[in-house]
């Protein structure tokens, strides 16, 4: 099966060659990232065996969080970690998405505007969510990832937010629900979400970069109740995914590129076909800033949230009765021990030798 990593090994250097002054520099570290990526560049893990005494080596990985490499543990690891803070109350899925007319600014100005994606669109949450009307409360609890891409890998910024179903009343310190099927207006919140991203980008001095016509209609914003849906577990898979991967390729064939895709509410596989410089730039448009932290969390999910230890507690107050805490082992389970391939006794980690350029503190974000 041919693999991402194939793909920018063989084209990669073609592609910075042909495009290298027009390229941004942290787009040339992430081809590169993934070019070197387990093939012993990066450095080596040194193992003995213990029966034999043979050393024998194993390639690092690149580290770098766009290569679909490094990231399926990630999510893993991450998955247990959050199902440990699961709270006894239902939740929403919330999407907030922008018009196609301004996602060309937004990709050409992605620090500034994805920062404001975040902060208005949990503005717009944290506004709504205080009118007694809906439910009440000044402290709801929610996180989101931002998530760039389309299905044929077409630049699409837009954010996930998994909701807690409720908020805390900082007024007399009580959880407040909302109902079970309805979080808050979606048309309000909509309002609210492009009223605050326009006033940002004014004051960024970057309003008149904006084509005037995505003002004058509606951004769209989708709340849906869970209904016993995974909601943590369907966000997961957004959290370090990458724009495609490896098991999508259906087909190389010279320059060629085939991909597999499906529509929404569809499950028919569908193909297109890319010419290979085409596929690594969609592929790149979807690189993040560096240092940008594309998951965040809020109100009382926030770490550093003085309800983040209390909430539990608040919300089987209000149910009237103690829930079992969501019990799970996230320690990471051992891996069993690498087997010698000449005698078939177990390998013991020995050091790892780094090269040059990871040693130097080469940019993985």
């Amino acid at each position: 099966m041919t693999t991402i990593r194939d793909l920018f090994q063989e084209h990669g250097p073609d592609y910075i060659m042909q495009y290298g002054d027009r390229m941004p520099e942290n787009h040339k570290k992430v081809i590169n990232a993934i070019r070197n990526c387990r093939t012993g560049q990066c450095g080596v893990v040194l193992y003995q065996c213990k029966e034999c005494f043979e050393v024998h080596r194993a390639p690092l990985s690149c580290g770098n969080r766009h290569c679909p490499t490094c990231q399926h543990f990630k999510t893993f690891q991450w998955n247990e970690r959050v199902m440990e803070n699961k709270l006894p109350t239902h939740n929403f899925l919330a999407t907030f998405t922008v018009p196609e007319g301004i996602r060309s600014f937004i990709r050409s100005h992605q620090k500034d505007a994805y920062g404001a994606l975040f902060k208005c669109s949990s503005g717009a949450i944290k506004k709504l969510v205080q009118n007694p009307k809906h439910i009440g409360g000044d402290v709801p609890g929610f996180f989101g990832v931002l998530h760039t891409w389309g299905r044929q890998m077409q630049y699409h910024p837009h954010i996930h937010y998994v909701i807690s179903g409720g908020a805390i009343s900082s007024k007399d310190g009580r959880w407040r629900p909302s109902a079970v099927d309805f979080y808050l207006p979606v048309k309000a919140l909509s309002i609210v979400f492009k009223a605050k991203f326009r006033d940002m980008m004014k004051e960024k001095g970057l309003f008149d970069n904006i084509p005037s016509d995505v003002w004058k209609i509606d951004w769209n914003v989708n709340i849906q109740a869970t209904h016993g849906i995974d909601a943590i577990g369907y966000l997961s898979q957004y959290v370090f995914k990458v724009a495609i991967s490896d098991h999508r390729i259906s087909r190389v064939m010279d320059d060629k590129i085939t991909i597999r895709y499906s529509k929404p509410r569809s499950n028919r596989k569908r193909h297109l076909t890319l010419h290979v410089h085409e596929f690594i730039r969609r592929f790149l448009q979807h690189v993040l800033p560096r240092g940008f932290m594309k998951v965040r969390y809020y109100g009382f999910m926030h770490p550093c949230s003085s309800w983040s230890k209390s909430v539990r507690s608040l919300i089987e107050l209000s149910l009237g009765f103690e829930v079992e805490q969501y019990e799970t082992d996230t320690e990471i389970k051992p891996v069993d021990p690498k087997v010698c391939p000449s005698c078939g006794g177990k390998l013991e980690f020995r050091l790892v030798i780094y090269s040059i350029s990871m040693m130097k503190g080469v940019d993985t974000s």
